[in-house]
């Protein structure tokens, strides 16, 4: 194991350990806590009521519907009411990633479409020490070492990945160089629209290392690819602020249309699908305070960046793992990713992140059991 595996694996067991016995010790000396544990499910409606715009013709529109099945995430149900002449659940053909489309006649006045998802969510947490030999379906493996429009895996691509994981002899150490790459090297840029066009090469050529999660969490998924390792991209919304007090990893249930973000996750033989988010590092880095914290060993930063490799925080929502995505009975090309509502009229696709133009709100409610 390199010197930054040993690094990063001794400062997460440290990490977790003192925050699980002493927790009231380390708040009251002023220290931060970020440490996701295995705790009940949390059950959330997830609710987006969308408003397509009128007098434009037949409008059709496609909401994700949150789609995966894990022992971090469940869905109940999922129900819709609205006055489109027809809604019915389809399919990306390529990933099978599942989306309500609802298509709305021309003359309709005031179209609108509600859903509400019921999905149980809890944090998602490793036990480094289990090395417990996984199984997965060999297609699936496979999509996860392919190329996508957004994440070639040759060219910058390539070259990068092999000059990061130079020396690396397993595929945890690989993992782990790349995370620690990408916390070091790039940084999170506010300015970019909604998540990110996730286009890898860009970020490696164009934007100065610069992005947001789809740009930074897809960058660590390219790079992984690139060396050989199974991962994807996880895409959803955050739906419920931080239990750690971090205002940037949570989201407020009130207002969630600015709040979707992706996510990453990595096959690795003995330990199965493991959560990853260098992404939500440099978000806290960049974001937390009013000043941009660049030392890794600060005491804000560093639970998070600790913890941020192999777990993730129970407030959010997971859509799919899909890209490069088909809406089915749409005019227009495929997108990147499916993490916002999509819509389409005579005047063309909608722009996905005006929430307020083009209409849609996204809130959430924790439920009872």
């Amino acid at each position: 194991m390199t010197y930054s595996s040993r690094r990063g694996f001794l400062k997460l067991g440290l990490l977790a350990g003192v925050a699980s016995a002493l927790p009231g010790i380390l708040r009251a000396e002023g220290a931060r806590v970020y440490a996701p544990a295995r705790t009940a499910w949390r059950t959330f409606e997830l609710r987006t009521t969308i408003v397509p715009p009128a007098g434009q013709g037949a409008t059709q529109v496609w909401l994700p519907l949150p789609d995966l099945a894990t022992d971090w995430q469940r869905t109940r149900d999922d129900r819709w009411s609205g006055n489109a002449m027809k809604t019915e659940i389809v399919t990306d053909p390529a990933s099978g990633a599942r989306m309500l489309r609802a298509s709305f006649a021309a003359d309709e006045a005031a179209p609108t479409l509600t859903l509400i998802s019921t999905v149980e969510t809890r944090d998602r947490v490793i036990d480094w020490s289990a090395n417990t030999p996984a199984q997965e379906d060999p297609a699936v493996l496979r999509a996860a070492l392919a190329p996508s429009r957004m994440k070639p895996l040759d060219g910058v691509v390539l070259k990068t990945a092999r000059s990061i994981t130079a020396g690396a002899t397993t595929d945890v150490e690989k993992v782990r160089a790349i995370y620690d790459w990408i916390v070091a090297t790039c940084h999170r840029e506010p300015s970019v629209p909604g998540c990110g066009p996730g286009d890898i090469a860009a970020v490696l050529t164009q934007t100065g290392y610069a992005g947001k999660c789809a740009d930074l969490n897809g960058l660590f998924v390219g790079l992984a690819r690139a060396s050989g390792v199974p991962a994807r991209d996880v895409y959803g919304v955050r739906v419920a602020p931080s239990a750690f007090d971090y205002k940037q990893l949570g989201g407020t249930p009130e207002k969630l249309s600015g709040a979707q973000h992706c996510r990453a996750e990595v096959w690795l033989e003995d330990y199965g699908w493991v959560a990853m988010d260098p992404a939500d590092v440099l978000k806290v880095m960049r974001q937390e305070r009013e000043d941009w914290i660049k030392d890794r060993e600060n005491p804000l930063i560093a639970p998070v960046d600790a913890a941020l490799f192999g777990n993730w925080e129970g407030n959010w929502i997971a859509y799919n793992t899909a890209s490069d995505v088909i809406l089915p009975g749409s005019s227009a090309g495929p997108l990147p990713f499916l993490m916002y509502p999509q819509g389409e009229n005579r005047a063309g696709r909608f722009d996905e992140l005006a929430a307020d133009t083009f209409s849609y709100k996204i809130t959430a409610e924790e439920v009872g059991a």
